[in-house]
This record gives structure tokens, C-alpha cells and sequence, in this order.
């Protein structure tokens, strides 16, 4: 610490030792009434995180809670597909109001506010973080009793802004069958753990396949691995979920709000367990 320190992180560039991180909080919208804030992150890409995303918003609304998707995955959002929402997001001089889905679920992506949604993004790292921090603050999350954060592959930029600048009340980690996963999902894990931040569950997503004939479970990707890395990582929930291509239809259609899924009780039941925290 420096000797003319005056004890206003906020405003300090030094990294020194005494910095606490509630300092890199950004404060939501004062028109947002957030109550927990939950984000689902993955090691890589192509393991189903955002479909995760959307079935976890997606039963929690039909629950009865009022809920809220950020779509985190700013050069690959995919949250306005799978539930079938277009733009262009509207605004006026309070600020963003994200756009609603069919079920009442509340969604704000960068697709949302781009002339064409096939159109790419191609920014630097401080552009994409920025743009993350401004759908927390900008937008005007009305009443939100979870507001899930759909977070791009890995652990950089985004993912480190999201653990820093958000009141997360936790993750949960997705994943796939391979031997790969437990060394990706460790990255995952030790950041949260990193961040203080804990782990609400893994999910196998793409486990096994049900043979549509005889209904014989088929470990397409070799046999599972979630009981051996929750084990390994202190994870107390660990979900398979199935590869369906009539669900995988659903999404491409726009209707992942119409797909049940009863192996995510145990996460949702943790979910309802948790204190209202954010702001």
C-alpha cells in the first residue's frame, strides 16, 4: 500500500495487496431489482452451456419466479436462438429493457441489438468486457428473482469481469463424457474457488444416448465421468443430462421453453434454496 493511499480502491489503478474485490463491483441499473445472481460457465465450447443456460431459466419459470438470461457469450450468443426472441432490444432515456420471451423470461444478448444477427463481431477484449458490464448496468432487469449469466468457453477476459464486476451467488459447471473434461473442468473449479465464488453443480451434458428402439442407454462420448469429478473437485451435484435429437430440434426451432427435463431437480431445488444477495 502506498503511503498517500486513501483507501478508495475504485478509483486506484495499483494492484497491491490490501485491494478488496468488492472494489471491481459494478452496481446494476437503479431501476433493476436483482436477488441472485447465477452463472453457468463451461472449460471449452461445444459442451452445451447455453442450452444448460436456458433449460435451468427455463424451469425456474415455470416455477413461478420471475427470471432474467444475460448472454455473456458476446462473440457467439446463441441464448436469442434457442428461445426464439428477435430484435431489435428497445430503450429510451432510463435505459435498455431486454426483450421477453414467450414464458415471460427476461433476455438481453448482442444479437438483440445488432442490424442482422448473422453478422459477426469482431472486437478486442476491452470492447466484449465493456459490453458485458454495460447489460448489467444499462439494462433494466425490472424484477428479477434469478438472473442467469451465460458465460463464453474458458476463463478469460469475460469470465474473470463477470466474477469480479457481478454479485455471483454461484456456478454451475457444464461439461461432456470425455477424459479431456476433468482436466478443463479443474480450470473452471479453481477459478470459482479463486473468486470465492461456490460451485452449485456439474452437469454432463450429451451423456448418453437412448436407443429410440429398445431403450438401451448408448455412452456415445465413452462412459461417464460426472460422480469422478464432482468427487474429485468436492462438488455435492452432479446431473447427466441425454443427447436428444428431438430436443436438439426444439432448440434449433426456437422452443427450448418447451423441453422438461426431471434430472435438473436437484440443482433447481439448490437454486430455490439460495439467500436473496445481489442488488
Amino acid at each position: 500500500m502506498s503511503e498517500s493511499c486513501n483507501h478508495d480502491c475504485a478509483s486506484c489503478s495499483q494492484n497491491c495487496a490490501d485491494r478488496k474485490p468488492e472494489s471491481f463491483r459494478v452496481a446494476p441499473h437503479p431501476m433493476s431489482r436483482i436477488q441472485r445472481v447465477i452463472g453457468v460457465m463451461s472449460g471449452k465450447g461445444g459442451v452445451g452451456k447455453s442450452f444448460v443456460t436456458a433449460l435451468l431459466a427455463s424451469e425456474m419459470k415455470r416455477r413461478g419466479h420471475t427470471v432474467g438470461v444475460l448472454d455473456a457469450d458476446i462473440t457467439g450468443p446463441s441464448i436469442p436462438k434457442l428461445f426464439g426472441v428477435k430484435g431489435p432490444a428497445e430503450g429510451d432515456q432510463n435505459g435498455i429493457y431486454p426483450v421477453t420471451s414467450d414464458s415471460g423470461i427476461d433476455i438481453m444478448s448482442l444479437n438483440l441489438l445488432l442490424d442482422k444477427e448473422t453478422d459477426p463481431v469482431i472486437w478486442r477484449g476491452a470492447l466484449i468486457t465493456g459490453t458485458v458490464t454495460q447489460f448489467w448496468k444499462d439494462v433494466i432487469w425490472a424484477d428479477e428473482e434469478y438472473l442467469f449469466i451465460d458465460m463464453p468457453p474458458g476463463t478469460g477476459d469475460v469470465t474473470l469481469t463477470v466474477f469480479q464486476s457481478l454479485p455471483l451467488s454461484g456456478i454451475v459447471v457444464v461439461g461432456t463424457p470425455q477424459d479431456l473434461v476433468k482436466m478443463i473442468v479443474s480450470k473452471a473449479v479453481k477459478m470459482a474457488q479463486m473468486m470465492n465464488v461456490p460451485v452449485l453443480g456439474f452437469v454432463e451434458n450429451m451423456s448418453y444416448l437412448k436407443c429410440p428402439d429398445c431403450g438401451k442407454q448408448i455412452d456415445l462420448f465413452g462412459p461417464s465421468r460426472s460422480r469422478e469429478v464432482a468427487q474429485a473437485f468436492g462438488i455435492d451435484t452432479a446431473l447427466r443430462l441425454p443427447l436428444d435429437p428431438v430436443r436438439a430440434a426444439a432448440c434449433d426451432e426456437g422452443r427450448v421453453e418447451c423441453i422438461r427435463e426431471d434430472a435438473l431437480e436437484p440443482l433447481i431445488k439448490k437454486l430455490e434454496a439460495l439467500p436473496q444477495k445481489a442488488g
